[in-house]
């Protein structure tokens, strides 16, 4: 067939695929024109208000957040079992570069593939359902770990250790918190974290999960679809923006005046307000919402400046770029609260991470179950040649 001709048989979509259904899914649903969000039959933002981490994460790779308790002592076993392969591994990709220079989300981009070939791990294409299962498990547990380590090498801490007392309950995220921040953590910090990976976990089909779904079409082994979502992940447009929302605030302060002075020159100059907007959301973002309830409740001289920043925004955007319903989003809030948890700003997006890898394996183990590659084609618009 000639190159014209299969040509048109293409069919033109939107640029970035917007609101183009590329599969079926029963994982999330994101009611953008609403402002509501679910994770299969529940309330997304009533999860994250109310359920523990695990409990969400077995509602959404499980089906039911009745195993949430299981999870979190299979979680807590794992990563028992496996400290020190994770050892291992980060002090392995740790020696390619100088500590201090180790960027932590690409030093686990780098760990997921050695972590997988020692464990032996397959691709998903030989795998059954039950042993896809345990491979998304087992790395979901570990992920935070490998994190914490990273940090933990670039603070030139060295190897991390059991946890003592209290904090030696199960519960990722009390352990997470307490191994990056090196203390006991606080109940309603762990708690309001706790919120945030919960809101964070999964999202439809954003950038990293389409990702992560093709690569696992390709039946390759969920390290590989964890990776690369990973690198997905880290683009400022995605999960990188949440340390900048928090550089905004900085700037702002910092160049004296008011923030609607500021935010007016940053619009002037075709900049972004990162943390404001959102691709799906025609309205508040209910993350946003919720998340800047648990910051008024956990204090701090922050907060304030956030509150107002955010005032401000809401006016110079609405007054500058009318229409575009630029509102907060939550990596604005979630800025403010895993600073005031004591996460330092360069764990932010491996922060998100460790929320939005729940997320992930659970569309890894839905394409799973689909033979049909994703292999999508593109409109040459090159020259013609005979």
């Amino acid at each position: 067939m000639s190159g014209d001709r299969m040509d048109e048989t293409l069919i033109d979509v939107p640029r970035g695929l917007t609101n183009v259904a590329v599969t079926e899914t029963r994982i999330s649903r994101v009611r953008g024109h609403e402002g509501y969000y679910q994770y299969r039959d529940r309330s997304a933002v009533e999860m994250a208000r109310t359920a523990t981490f695990e409990e969400a994460w077995a509602l959404l790779v499980c089906g039911t957040a009745s195993e949430g308790a299981t999870l979190r002592d299979v979680a807590s076993r794992t990563q028992r079992q496996h400290r020190g392969l994770v050892d291992r591994v980060s002090r392995a990709v740790g020696s390619a570069s100088a500590p201090r220079r180790l960027d932590v989300v690409s030093g686990l981009k780098a760990a997921l593939p050695l972590v997988s070939q020692e464990l032996e791990m397959r691709p998903l294409y030989d795998l059954d359902e039950a042993q896809r299962m345990e491979d998304v498990v087992v790395l979901v547990s570990l992920v935070p770990e490998l994190l914490a380590a990273f940090h933990r090498l670039k603070d030139g801490r060295g190897e991390g250790r059991e946890a003592d007392g209290p904090a030696a309950a199960p519960g990722l995220v009390r352990r997470y918190l307490q191994q990056v921040t090196d203390v006991v953590p606080d109940p309603a910090c762990e708690r309001a974290l706790s919120a945030y990976l919960v809101a964070a976990m999964e999202h439809g089909f954003n950038a990293s999960t389409f990702t992560a779904r093709v690569i696992a079409s390709t039946g390759a082994d969920v390290a590989s679809c964890l990776a690369g979502a990973l690198g997905s992940l880290t683009g400022p447009l995605h999960g990188g923006a949440p340390s900048r929302a928090l550089d905004a605030l900085d700037t702002a302060d910092a160049a004296g005046g008011s923030s609607e002075q500021w935010l007016r020159g940053e619009v002037a100059a075709g900049r972004r307000i990162m943390g404001f907007g959102h691709p799906v959301y025609r309205t508040v973002d209910p993350r946003s919402q919720m998340l800047k309830q648990f910051v008024r409740d956990l204090g701090g001289s922050r907060v304030q400046a956030a509150l107002d920043f955010e005032q401000a925004a809401e006016r110079v955007l609405a007054e500058l770029k009318p229409g575009r319903a630029l509102h907060a989003n939550l990596e604005f809030y979630a800025s403010v609260l895993m600073e005031r948890c004591g996460i330092p700003r360069e764990m932010f997006t491996a922060t998100f991470a460790v929320g939005r890898v729940v997320g992930w394996s659970a569309h890894i183990l839905e394409q799973a179950q689909d033979s049909k590659i994703i292999r999508p084609s593109a409109r040459f618009t090159g020259p013609e040649i005979a």
